[in-house]
């Protein structure tokens, strides 16, 4: 089975993720990921589909995470370059060794911590994604007090793995996520 439509993915969604900001967060990294498609002339709909599916697990499996994804990526045959960028963002956790070696993992492993950044930061400052100053972000991710659960070492990772600056990278998140509503 090839990836699945943007609105069967949607039900995947409903139909394994309960959490709200679960949810959302699907929504925001797979915007993102879509982003860097667009700007890097990739697949859009497998970028996106990535991002948006990457946590499909987690509401019912958190310890095992991304574990039951990946069998059942791997059932419905979503594509290997798929399967390798959401095994590879769990690189260091739930016994996941595997590092990225495409763009696309590294794209996931950029876009998938620091997106809870952006959020928590909307939620003290309710200005809308696209007003936000990359100035204010860096300071944010700096701050190993504010939103303290977000692995810092992990965005700088994907960072280094997909090639582009941390403020680089804040600057194309600020422009993709622009159209995302408030949350």
């Amino acid at each position: 089975m090839p990836l699945p439509s943007r609105q069967a993915a949607k039900e995947l969604l409903e139909k394994h993720v309960q959490n709200d900001y679960q949810r959302y967060h699907a929504l925001m990294v797979g915007t993102a990921m879509e982003g860097y498609a667009e700007l890097y002339g990739e697949d859009k709909d497998l970028w996106f589909l990535t991002g948006y599916l990457h946590d499909l697990d987690y509401d019912e499996f958190p310890d095992l995470h991304p574990g039951e994804s990946l069998r059942w990526f791997a059932e419905w045959g979503y594509p290997e370059d798929f399967i390798h960028a959401v095994e590879a963002h769990a690189f260091g956790y739930n016994g996941f060794e595997t590092p990225p070696a495409t763009p696309l993992a590294a794209a996931l492993i950029a876009c998938d911590e620091i997106s809870g950044i952006f959020y928590a930061y909307q939620k003290i400052n309710p200005v809308p994604f696209g007003e936000m100053k990359v100035s204010s972000i860096k300071k944010r991710l700096k701050s190993k007090a504010f939103a303290a659960k977000i692995d810092r070492e992990t965005i700088y990772m994907g960072c280094e793995k997909l090639g582009v600056e941390l403020s680089e990278h804040i600057s194309n998140l600020v422009k993709f996520y622009a159209g995302l509503p408030n949350h």
